[in-house]
Parts: structure tokens; C-alpha cells; sequence
């Protein structure tokens, strides 16, 4: 899993020069037509090189389980998002609030009765996969809104043009395509209890310390600071990602990465949203000075390395064994 997400890392180091010279030259609109002719290439390799794996049994699809959870999570969202924007009053707010929860605790209730169905709940019983599926969740809230924070700061703040905020983006790519070399042999020689547990306190560190970056800031050192923050951030998506698995038997894989995925994208959206509430928070006029935003991302980027921090406590629960048998999937530990 590390070398094959190697090129996948290119996008992250092209994407945001490719935005920058998009929004220089031609107009921020474009970014979207861009995927357009990345999209028919990707389909057209996936037509010729992926083999056509199929299931020798389908269940059926869970129709009532997809309406609940679907709507509940993207109620959520849509909560976390507007929540900032004063567009709804306290009393509307909380009802959409209420109201998702709802349906995620009726999606809960109806799982629980089914044999087969949208999500796999039951394997939240093993500990590896419930420690890595939940602390990369809360993991990701601190550090998912990195991408929105970072050109946030050094372009609104410290005045740096979209390419030259993209630039100084790659950093972050190069460390992490570097970090996949030496991860497996880390995993191997530390394990996974003390890489994550480690690991998650030092990107909520890292985190802060994006917050000391201001006007007189030197140059190198923001691109240091990026390029550690890439290498960690690598380091703890491959050791969650591969975590995992650890203890999944072949028939739950397929369940295992559904649950995974959807955490995945959930954080992804939620850690954006974190971010932008925090900065709302912390900027409360529509009218900052550059000022007033560097200092408000500053307290926000605090605020989300804190939150980082926190959620080594769900990475606590792991033994020191743990993923020691990650590629073999030989012995299951439930409860704990």
C-alpha cells in the first residue's frame, strides 16, 4: 500500500501549481473543467488494465439503510458547513442538528437487524480496525483542514501570489513520497501503537508551529515546516490505512474498506468544515485586514493541532502487538 500510492502523491505536489497558474492566467472556474479530461484517461486505463473482478454472491442492496445514513450525514454536514454563516437562526440550526442525529441513531437501530447491511457495525468489535477506522476519523478533523488553512494564510495573509502559495504546497507531496521508503520498516521496528500514538502528537505539534509563520517568516522556513508536516502526515494515512486490515478476515474486506472510505470522506468534509468554523470563529468580521487573518488562522491552526493532539487517546486503546500480523490477517482481538 505504501508503493502503490507513490503516484497518487503527483497530484497533491502538481495539483496545487496547476491551480495557481489557473487562477493567475485564466480564471478560477477552470479548476473544475480540469478534471474533466484527467476523468476520460482515468476511465479509459481502468477499461483496459483493471481486471473484472465480480462477487459470486451479491446481497441485496440496503435501500433503507442508504436513505437514513445518506440523509443523516449529509444533513451533518450541511449543518457544519452553514454554521458559521449566521444564515439560520439557533433554533433552525438545532432542529437540522437533532434531526440528523436522528436518522444516523435510526440507521444504527435498523443495522443492528439486519444480516447484510449498508455498513457492517459488527466490525467495530475488532479492536484494530474500530482504533484505526474512529482515530482516523478524529485524526483527520485536526489535520483535514490543512489544505484550506495553509493558502488561506499565504495568500490572504502574507500576500504570496496562487502559484507561489502552490509552491510552497509541494513541499508537503515531495516529504510524503520520501516517508513511504522508510515507513514499512518503521512500522516493523516501532509498531503501530507507538508510530501512531507518537506520530499524532507530533503532527498536532507540527500543526502549531505553522502558527509562528508570519510576515517576516522566512521562506525556508515555511518549506521546512511543510516538508515535516508532509512526511508525518504520510507516515499516519498509510499506518491507519493499513491498520485497517490487520485483522480482517477476506469475506469482511470488502465491508472493512466501505466503512473506511465513507469515515475517510466524512473527515475529509468535516475537517474542512472544523477549519472553516474555527477561522469564522477567530475572524469574526467579513473585513480582515491581513493582519487580523494571520492572526486568526494563527489561533485556529492552534485550536486544530490541540484537537490533533486530543485523539491519540483513541490510538491508547491499541496493544503493542497489534498489526504485527497486517499482511497474513491471522488472529482477530475483539472487545477490548
Amino acid at each position: 500500500m505504501s508503493f502503490v500510492s507513490i503516484p497518487a502523491l503527483v497530484a497533491p505536489m502538481l495539483g496545487p501549481i496547476a491551480g495557481g497558474l489557473i487562477v493567475a492566467y485564466l480564471h478560477w472556474r477552470y479548476i473544475f473543467f480540469l478534471n474533466i479530461p484527467i476523468g476520460i484517461v482515468g476511465l479509459i486505463l481502468v477499461y483496459i488494465h483493471l481486471p473484472d473482478y465480480r462477487e459470486k454472491n451479491i446481497h441485496p442492496l440496503d435501500i433503507v439503510g442508504l436513505i437514513l445514513f445518506g440523509s443523516g450525514i449529509g444533513l451533518l454536514s450541511y449543518v457544519l458547513e452553514i454554521f458559521g454563516e449566521h444564515t439560520l437562526s439557533a433554533m433552525e440550526m438545532s432542529a437540522l442538528l437533532v434531526t440528523s442525529l436522528i436518522l444516523l441513531a435510526g440507521y444504527w437501530l435498523h443495522a443492528r437487524s439486519l444480516p447484510f447491511p449498508l455498513l457492517q457495525l459488527k466490525l467495530f468489535s475488532i479492536r484494530t480496525f474500530r482504533a484505526a477506522v474512529s482515530g482516523s476519523f478524529f485524526t483527520r478533523l485536526g489535520i483535514g483542514g490543512v489544505p484550506f488553512l495553509l493558502p488561506l494564510l499565504y495568500q490572504v495573509g502574507l500576500g504570496f501570489t496562487p502559484i507561489e502559495s502552490g509552491l510552497l504546497i509541494m513541499p508537503q507531496a515531495v516529504a510524503a513520497m520520501s516517508m513511504k521508503i522508510v515507513m514499512p520498516w518503521l512500522l516493523r521496528r516501532v509498531g503501530y501503537r507507538g508510530v501512531l500514538i507518537s506520530n499524532t502528537v507530533i503532527l498536532g505539534i507540527l500543526l502549531m508551529v505553522f502558527a509562528t509563520i508570519g510576515l517576516h517568516t522566512p521562506v525556508w522556513a515555511i518549506v521546512l515546516q511543510a516538508f515535516l508536516y508532509g512526511a508525518f502526515t504520510s507516515l499516519q494515512y498509510t499506518s491507519m490505512n493499513t491498520l485497517v486490515y490487520a485483522d480482517i478476515t477476506e469475506k469482511d474486506a470488502s465491508s472493512a474498506s466501505s466503512i473506511a472510505s465513507t469515515m475517510q470522506q466524512m473527515s475529509i468534509s468535516f475537517g474542512v468544515a472544523a477549519a472553516g468554523l474555527t477561522t469564522v470563529f477567530f475572524i469574526p468580521t467579513e473585513h480582515s485586514d491581513p493582519a487580523q487573518m494571520i492572526q486568526g488562522i494563527h489561533k485556529a491552526l492552534i485550536a486544530l493541532g490541540i484537537l490533533t493532539i486530543a485523539s491519540t487517546i483513541v490510538f491508547r486503546s491499541l496493544k503493542t502487538g497489534d498489526g504485527a500480523d497486517v499482511s497474513q490477517q491471522k488472529v482477530l482481538h475483539p472487545g477490548g
